[in-house]
């Protein structure tokens, strides 16, 4: 049997939404063991001068917790 937890991260890039996504889930497996999926659960932009300024997503990343 395995458990679960869930956590909620949230990721920017100056590049996209795709880039965020793997920059989050990069940053979270240098801290999480057995990083196992991730759910965009928002995703939003930053505009300045009427550009788009940089992309962010937060995400609920679930990680299998390791036995005792």
């Amino acid at each position: 049997m395995s458990i679960a937890r869930v956590t909620e991260i949230s990721a920017t890039s100056p590049n996209s939404f795709e880039d965020a996504v793997t920059q989050g889930i990069d940053r979270a497996n240098k801290t999480l063991r057995n990083v196992t999926s991730a759910w965009v659960k928002e995703q939003t932009v930053r505009v300045t001068n009427g550009k788009i300024d940089h992309y962010q997503v937060n995400m609920m990343v679930t990680f299998v917790l390791e036995d005792d």
